[in-house]
């Protein structure tokens, strides 16, 4: 068998990277001992690792992971190397800074130490910040309004679509109130909780009724009206119009109308699907004019009062902006002429974010725009329009879900192991299994050689892949061995290291569900920036994907935001906790507030994360606790596919019996062991929580010592 050996003129030099064999008989195990220069995980703006760049800095990790750009004015990495939660924007003291790390700490400590015991994934709320994403809308649009001598105001409302749980729903109902802050429905179970909220309310806040309708949503809404809620129904299409007329003639009460006009404005990217004639909402010109005809002809013209439209999500300019609301200003304008009693321009939602830092409107992620530039847009454009039609200025009203709920929640979850390619050394015992290697292959093997002696490196390669792929081809048909096929395999890695073309990049196994936290990345394609939420004072070594607990290929993130197919990521001490040893290392998924925790599934069975809501404190870790939610337990999200757990806890139980599975405490080792996984998440726990129940039994222990006296919380 030939050696793949270096067979160069005495006078020239060593390819570099390579390393002769003195005996060409045998293959050397020395192949390609130099290799190329590393490669690094760095890109711009953010230099390589060299011997005069050794040190780290928490500002450079700011940089690299491009947090300034999509984190401002909420998200920073602090002193410590951990991301920092600023919860009031840029008027945030640097006491009141909340360290994510110790909001990690606090829930998911044991109670016996003074910590909540919730099992991760976790969902981190701030109410502070939802407060001040609100607070800073108004102002955007007051200002404009001051600014501009408008002559009405501003009062939009949130679409509960984008996130329905209770409390933050509750939370916006109530920083919403001083400013007439309501609410947008699109089914029945959605008008239900906003007319329960709402009564809470300003009473001059809007309940903005869209989506399809029957006799029961629009009775539910004429009801909202009964109870002096200021609703609007919006007809999205003409034939809902007979089903307003009818009921509210038997309901005894006067309807508000509005209608949703289908522009013909429209974006090209994947949010604009919804907007333009082809929309799947909203009526033509032509069925517009039907339906001011019918309302005239039942005497109720005057109970249409409100225009609304939508351009569509993550409007990426305010050139397009300005195109899309003033051709409504000219439908609203209109309406006015022909005698409706118009009062409101519902501008619908749009109101981007930046979910990758950019603040470009090409990226598809991002927008060019801030929150006063889109609020002063939407005032001059429908001011102009009204001054010269010589109609009254609007009310306006948005329906901003995105913009204003989705910097308020972070996703908390953990890296539990890592997997990378490791290169074997080749040792003579692995080198004698390529003496058997077929007499095709052993070509391979000669060209392979007389490429490396050229210093041909492409070249070695294109003979490296095509020996492995044909001894892949004879391994299928039992002419090769496992063990030949493992050397083959070990010596091309060597070769692809040794010319810097071996894949470096680490699949990080992360305790999480893709599929039930972050479903727009699967579904959409949707980037969210990801971080270590902690060690950002350490330079990163390492690329790697992340890949999910489902049994689904698809269960990986493998893009991020900045065109990123991998993220720079730290070496795991000790590969992980879940075996007892190394470090914990947490990541954290930003701007997910909106939509992701109402589109995630079951896959796989694995339910919601934990939930905590932290408000800021002036105590000494600048933040308490509010209330905790712990995620799903297995026998919930059984109970959600119809099983029955109890049931299926005693059949288990009995069969351990029938079976004679008794230990020494006479089976109850076994039946607590049952009952601990119908009560535990379906996530991976440490070791102890398959032994132990008091960490998750749902009350706090009095007796955590003296560090429980120093945070405020209610455990709920």
């Amino acid at each position: 068998m030939p050696a793949l050996a270096y067979c160069v003129d005495a006078t020239a030099a060593p390819p570099p990277g390579y390393a002769f064999a003195g005996d060409s008989s045998l293959p050397s195990p020395d192949l390609f001992s130099g290799g190329p220069p590393e490669t690094t995980i760095f890109t711009s703006p953010v230099s390589a690792p060299t011997s005069e760049n050794l040190s780290w800095s928490p500002s450079l990790s700011s940089s690299l992971y491009k947090i300034d750009g999509w984190g401002a004015p909420y998200f920073s990495v602090n002193g410590s190397g951990n991301m920092a939660v600023r919860p009031y924007g840029t008027a945030t003291l640097p006491h009141q800074e909340i360290d994510l790390l110790k909001i990690v700490k606090k829930a998911s400590d044991p109670i016996s130490s003074g910590g909540l015991g919730l099992q991760l994934p976790l969902i981190v709320r701030f109410p502070d910040v939802l407060k001040n994403r609100l607070e800073s809308l108004q102002s955007a649009f007051d200002h404009a309004i001051q600014s501009q001598g408008y002559g009405s105001h501003y009062q939009g409302v949130f679409p509960v679509k984008c996130n329905q749980d209770r409390f933050v729903v509750e939370d916006i109902v109530k920083f919403g109130s001083p400013f007439r802050f309501g609410l947008e429905a699109g089914s029945k179970p959605e008008i239900l909780l906003a007319m329960s909220c709402l009564c809470k309310g300003n009473s001059d806040a809007l309940l903005v009724c869209n989506g399809f309708k029957d006799a029961e949503y629009i009775s539910l809404a004429l009801i909202a009206r009964k109870l002096a809620l200021n609703t609007v129904v919006v007809l999205e299409q003409e034939e809902e119009l007979d089903l307003v007329i009818d009921l509210s003639k038997r309901l005894f009460v006067r309807p508000v109308v509005g209608v949703r006009a289908k522009l013909r404005t429209k974006h090209s990217g994947h949010f604009g699907s919804t907007s333009g004639e082809k929309g799947k909402f909203g009526l033509t010109t032509t069925q517009i004019l039907r339906v001011v005809g019918k309302l005239k002809q039942h005497d109720m013209l005057d109970c249409l009062q409100l225009l609304h439209f939508h351009i569509g999500s993550q409007i990426p300019s305010t050139t397009l902006l300005a195109d899309g609301v003033g051709e409504a200003a000219q439908i609203y304008c209109e309406l006015v002429r022909l005698g409706a009693n118009m009062r409101v321009v519902d501008i619908g939602g749009g109101l981007g974010i930046d979910y990758d830092g950019s603040k470009s409107p090409d990226s598809g992620l991002s927008v060019a725009y801030e929150l006063d530039d889109y609020a002063s847009m939407v005032v001059d454009v429908i001011r102009s329009v009204c001054d010269r039609r010589s109609v009254k200025h609007p009310i306006l009203c948005s329906e901003s879900g995105r913009a204003i709920a989705s910097h308020h929640s972070v996703l908390i979850f953990e890296a539990v192991s890592a997997s990378t390619y490791e290169v074997p050394s080749m040792s003579s015992i692995e080198l004698q299994y390529l003496d058997g290697l077929t007499d095709d292959a052993r070509v391979d093997y000669q060209n392979l050689s007389a490429a490396a002696c050229m210093g041909e490196y492409e070249t070695c390669l294109l003979y490296a892949d095509q020996l492995k792929q044909r001894c892949i081809e004879k391994f299928k048909d039992g002419c090769l061995g496992m063990e030949q096929l493992a050397a083959v395999d070990g010596l091309c890695a060597l070769i692809s290291k040794a010319v810097g073309e071996l894949d470096s990049v680490r699949s990080y196994h992360v305790n999480l569900s893709i599929f039930t936290s972050i479903p727009d990345f699967w579904g959409i394609d949707q980037l969210f920036p990801i971080v270590p939420i902690h060690r950002l004072d350490q330079r990163p070594s390492v690329r790697g994907i992340l890949s999910d607990l489902t049994c689904d290929s698809d269960g990986k993130i493998d893009k991020f935001i900045g065109g990123e197919s991998s993220l720079p990521l730290h070496e795991m001490e000790g590969n992980g906790n879940l075996s007892g040893g190394g470090g914990r290392y947490y990541l954290g998924m930003f701007l997910g507030g909106a939509y992701e925790e109402a589109l995630g599934g079951v896959h796989n069975l694995f339910g919601g994360p934990s939930v905590i809501r932290v408000m800021q404190s002036d105590g000494p870790h600048s933040f308490a606790v509010t209330r905790t939610v712990p995620g799903p337990s297995s026998g919930d999200i059984l109970r959600v596919m119809q099983y029955e757990p109890e049931l299926m806890f005693e059949t288990l139980k009995h069969r351990a019996e029938e079976f004679g599975q008794e230990d020494d405490d006479g089976g109850e080792g076994i039946a607590n062991s049952l009952a601990m996984s119908f009560r535990n998440m379906p996530y991976l726990g440490s070791p102890s929580s398959c032994f132990n129940d008091t960490e998750y039994n749902g009350a706090v222990d009095s007796g955590a010592g003296d560090d429980a006296e120093q945070w405020t919380y209610c455990y709920a």
